[in-house]
């Protein structure tokens, strides 16, 4: 029978290199510690904890306002407790929200909105919360959850691009930046608006340059040929590829050794083989080598 339901896909981010770094042993029991914490946290905001996905875990809510409540207090109380932890079990938590019709059968749930939330997931970065336009758009957000529009994603698996959402939990960010409950239709006729003038600032050494949305795809590595220049024996002559895609900025790596990105605001490094990533916010791109070699050539960015 379908529902409509608000689902919750709360992921914890870098957790392969804590297998790595800890073993599988221990790193077991620190990501099945915390998930056992992330579903108290949905248990007791009145969230319906589906299942646990490895080092996942998936609930539901009635009403959106509770659990975007959920998630910003579980954001807040998880970042008190990574700053007691050790670097090698450093894992930010990433979370995708989404409203929609769920199909509930043997105490599972299916459906469009249950892709969607695990997919935002996916796409966010560390410390996070990405959710859809149905999940904030009819008028149940807090007062003191802020909201910034990112416009028009791809989605795998999808055809049409699914309006998104950043829920801004920090406590001290500065409110001018952002989009505090406006009227539900303006807010993302803007932000579709934005999305067609969207750009990146790409900066290496002394060498800075903006590309805009239309002048996309424009390419990264040490050629002449291509339009960011980055003189470097690591990089490749094609290194990597900026896509323009359905309101987002798509990073693609081309290249023989991969790269690295970085976004700001902590968490675990992503590293690229011929595999391709959403850049959002602020971040750096190591080219060839990984963040640790401090001669890497690395690259910041910032998408607008």
């Amino acid at each position: 029978m379908g529902v409509q339901s608000t689902v919750v896909f709360a992921d914890l981010f870098g957790s392969t290199g804590v297998f790595e770094a800890l073993g599988n042993a221990r790193a077991t029991e620190a990501v099945t510690r915390i998930t056992a914490w992330v579903a108290q946290k949905f248990h007791s905001h009145g969230g319906r904890v589906v299942k646990f996905l490895g080092d996942g875990v998936l609930a539901t809510f009635e009403e959106n306002s509770t659990a975007l409540a959920a998630v910003v207090d579980m954001q807040r109380a998880y970042q008190v407790l990574l700053s007691h932890t050790a670097p090698k079990s450093y894992m930010p938590l990433r979370i995708g929200v989404a409203r929609g019709d769920v199909e509930v059968v043997d105490d599972d749930c299916y459906g469009d909105a249950v892709n969607i939330a695990a997919r935002l997931s996916e796409l966010t970065g560390p410390h996070q919360i990405w959710a859809n336009s149905a999940a904030i758009m009819d008028g149940h957000v807090a007062a003191d959850i802020q909201i910034r529009p990112l416009g028009p994603i791809h989605i795998r698996g999808r055809s049409e691009p699914c309006t998104v959402c950043q829920i801004e939990w920090q406590e001290d960010v500065n409110a001018d930046l952002f989009t505090i409950a406006a009227p539900p239709n303006s807010m993302f006729d803007d932000a579709m608006a934005d999305s067609l003038g969207g750009q990146i600032e790409l900066t290496w050494l002394d060498s800075h340059k903006t590309f805009k949305s239309f002048e996309m795809p424009i390419y990264i590595g040490r050629t002449r040929q291509v339009e960011f220049l980055v003189n470097d024996a690591r990089v490749s002559r094609t290194h990597a590829r900026v896509d323009w895609r359905n309101g987002c900025v798509v990073l693609v790596d081309v290249s023989s050794y991969g790269s690295w990105v970085r976004f700001s605001g902590g968490g675990a490094d992503l590293l690229l083989r011929r595999e391709e990533c959403v850049l959002h916010g602020r971040g750096e791109i190591s080219l060839g080598t990984p963040f640790g070699d401090l001669s890497a050539p690395v690259i910041t960015f910032s998408v607008l």
